[in-house]
């Protein structure tokens, strides 16, 4: 419906009015604009020192400056002192995403194999005290069958002693044998578990996942525990290489022990 003859003029002068103030905003804004100062120049980034410590920053914010752990997590696990070999191994299991773990997949994406090497051997390197973690609290029975699985395995089910590739002592075996004892229960435990449910796996023949799916919930935590409890030996250092014979063939053991 058209307005009456005598609105006309009104509304006319309505958008007149709206015309003008909408240019009045539009000066005042290019005014202020023009008026304001250049805005500053930012500064180019300071270069990331090429260092070896920095390039493990990201690796002691979890475990350490050293890698001795954070025993008070449980999940953060000693990088000291492990055969190098075997930490080089995890890093591009990571990489490669046969290993699970979100914060690590994406620290060791893109790093060429050098550089993992270098962090390895790094840590690899470092011999600092172990600090033990909390254990829980397990019957005996449990314990018990811990120690057996640990020390003599599970003959009827398949499952050969920890000790047979671990080392007597379970201070791993250069160059690719990790040690177990000073480990925390809650990452020995996520750890089996992760092998059994294949959330963690490494390269083919996988002897850890086919030992790990015959144990059952109760045996991982027994194992965990038994070893977690266990007293340090005076030397926690890896065996020499060649000094234990794996039951079984190992894909990540290929070049030195191979197993039968």
């Amino acid at each position: 419906m058209n307005p009456c003859p005598s609105c006309r003029p009104r509304h006319a002068a309505g958008r007149i009015v709206r015309r003008l103030a909408a240019l009045v905003l539009a000066c005042g804004v290019a005014t202020v604009w023009a008026a304001a100062p250049d805005a500053p120049t930012l500064a180019p980034a300071p270069p990331v020192p090429n260092t070896l410590q920095q390039r493990i920053a990201a690796c002691v914010a979890c475990h350490g400056e050293h890698g001795e752990g954070t025993p008070d997590s449980g999940f953060f696990p000693r990088l000291a002192g492990k055969p190098a070999g075997y930490l080089a191994r995890q890093l591009t299991d990571f990489q490669r995403g046969l290993r699970k773990y979100a914060p690590m997949e994406y620290t060791v994406r893109g790093l060429d194999p050098a550089y993992l090497r270098e962090i390895a051997d790094y840590f690899s390197a470092q011999q600092v005290p172990y600090v033990r973690s909390k254990l829980p609290i397990l019957p005996p029975a449990a314990l018990t069958r811990g120690a057996q699985l640990v020390s003599e395995g599970d003959a009827r089910r398949g499952i050969p002693a920890c000790e047979r590739c671990h080392g007597k002592q379970l201070t791993g075996v250069e160059p690719d044998i990790p040690g177990l004892v000073g480990l925390p229960y809650d990452y020995l435990s996520a750890q089996l578990g992760a092998w059994r449910t294949h959330t963690r796996a490494t390269v083919a023949p996988d002897c850890m996942a086919h030992i790990a799916g015959r144990l059952d919930a109760a045996d991982i935590s027994a194992v965990a525990a038994w070893i977690a409890s266990r007293e340090l030996p005076a030397d926690m250092h890896a065996q020499p290489a060649g000094s234990v014979d794996p039951p079984l063939r190992c894909g990540v053991l290929a070049g030195s022990q191979t197993g039968t």
